[in-house]
């Protein structure tokens, strides 16, 4: 497998060096140290020197997670949409589905530019056009107006993406995991309280306020982000990181380069699968739990259903906890133990019937087992080059896109056929393929990833 040392070829653009290069221009900035000692600095490229203090890694966590958000708010509101739009049920159902198709594109289409262009200008242009995408929703009076607005909302929410690549590569790599598990946290909290938040927005000052809210916060971010994070790519296009000047990749060939990563990256590939089946399983759960809860002996409203997500928000501190391991080198053991929690968490889950409890558990500690494992994923892959640590968080996402899509379409159809224990035995396979697959690759693949970690 080829690895830190090797370099890569003009399809990469740049060339990846021993360690970690991040950690080393932390280095030589002297003087860029705070308290937590998350810095990263020095003149490189032209990049005057920069801190990454904690209030701007809660920037970026809370950045990450309103929007996010915006993929996910729609979902308590297709009724009211629908009824306000005139919409039949099968095309108010397409909201959903256009949203992510967009998010999925932009994944490949949109997040590698964050290794070719100013990633702070790249930030705030696509979050202000997310503050237009959120606005024609806003303003819809018909029904394609709503569906061209989330089509383009989905498509530039993947700023997210965007600026997790961005935090990784201002973090030397002593404190890279605690930065990605944090800024995920936000992520994490974004995704799982979205619904809630804007059903009770929606119920204060109807569905169009959520969206107003939405493009006001995304406005401001946009203004603040782009006055404190610098002005500065980790590898300045056209430059290898030795600084010698080298053509810069025109935007096919970045996108094609996604590509070639996956063919030369064991590693890449692998954690490209865990990532697919934690989140199937991930997307079985929340796909489908609303469906027991709302039938006898709960019968549960959906404001009740939507508060279970203030409990899967535990998950962010799986998050954080997960960055500091991968930071001491326990990146393999991490992995082991959190695909072992996944499967195991579907056994109080099965019990969801007769007790709620039981599901509250097994939630809390499938979403622990899911946020460590991609934290540690995301570490880990970005360790490989970070020269291209966009295309490689880009591509890896969409591995994401295809098993939630995987997981929400077999649950949903599988409930109908055999009920929920037929979904929990869903859920559990996808867990033990995946762990299954930690025991049979580790030695060949973590334990040459835990050096890069």
């Amino acid at each position: 497998m080829p690895c830190d040392g090797e370099a890569t070829t003009r399809r990469f653009g740049t060339r990846a060096e021993a360690g970690n290069t991040n950690e080393g221009r932390g280095r030589r900035g002297a003087g860029t140290g705070n308290g937590d000692g998350d810095s990263s600095g020095g003149e490189d490229g032209g990049r005057t020197t920069f801190s990454l203090s904690p209030g701007i890694v809660l920037l970026f966590a809370l950045a990450c997670g309103a929007s996010v958000a915006n993929v996910y708010f729609s979902q308590p509101l297709l009724v009211t949409m629908g009824h306000d739009l005139a919409m039949s049920p099968a095309l108010i159902g397409s909201v959903v589905t256009l949203t992510h198709v967009g998010y999925g594109l932009g994944l490949f289409f949109l997040v590698p530019l964050g290794d070719r262009v100013d990633r702070r200008r790249l930030v705030a242009v696509q979050l202000l056009c997310l503050v237009g995408a959120l606005s024609l929703v806003a303003t819809a009076r018909t029904a394609g107006m709503l569906l061209a607005g989330m089509a383009a909302t989905g498509l530039l929410a993947v700023v997210t993406q965007t600026l997790v690549a961005f935090a990784a590569s201002l973090a030397p790599a002593a404190r890279r995991g605690r930065v990605v598990g944090l800024v995920t946290s936000g992520v994490v909290v974004g995704i799982l309280l979205a619904r809630t938040a804007s059903g009770v927005l929606a119920d204060l000052a109807g569905w169009r306020s959520v969206y107003l809210a939405s493009a006001s916060l995304t406005a401001l971010l946009a203004l603040v982000l782009h006055r404190v994070l610098p002005r500065d790519r980790a590898y300045p296009s056209g430059s290898d990181t030795a600084g010698t000047r080298t053509a810069p990749l025109r935007y096919g060939e970045l996108l094609l380069s996604t590509v070639t990563l996956f063919a030369r990256e064991r590693l890449l590939r692998l954690r490209a699968l865990f990532c697919l089946l934690v989140f199937a399983a991930f997307s079985t759960l929340w796909s489908s739990v609303a469906l027991p809860l709302s039938e006898a002996p709960y019968s549960l409203s959906h404001s009740a259903i939507g508060a279970l997500g203030l409990v899967g928000a535990a998950g962010a501190l799986a998050a954080t906890a997960a960055g500091r391991l991968n930071d001491r080198g326990l990146s393999r053991q991490t992995t082991g133990i959190a695909l072992a929690v996944l499967a195991v968490s579907w056994v109080p889950l099965a019990f969801t019937h007769g007790s709620l409890a039981a599901l509250i558990v097994g939630v809390v500690l499938l979403d622990l087992a899911v946020q460590a494992v991609h934290v540690t994923n995301q570490t880990l892959i970005y360790a490989l080059h970070p020269e291209a640590g966009s295309r490689l968080i880009g591509g890896y996402m969409v591995f994401y896109a295809v098993g939630s899509a995987l997981g929400a379409i077999a649950a949903t159809s599988l409930y109908t056929v055999g009920g929920w224990g037929a979904v929990c035995g869903l859920g559990a396979g996808f867990s033990c393929v995946a762990f299954a697959l930690w025991a049979a690759t580790r030695r060949s693949a973590d334990g040459a990833a835990d050096g890069a970690g």
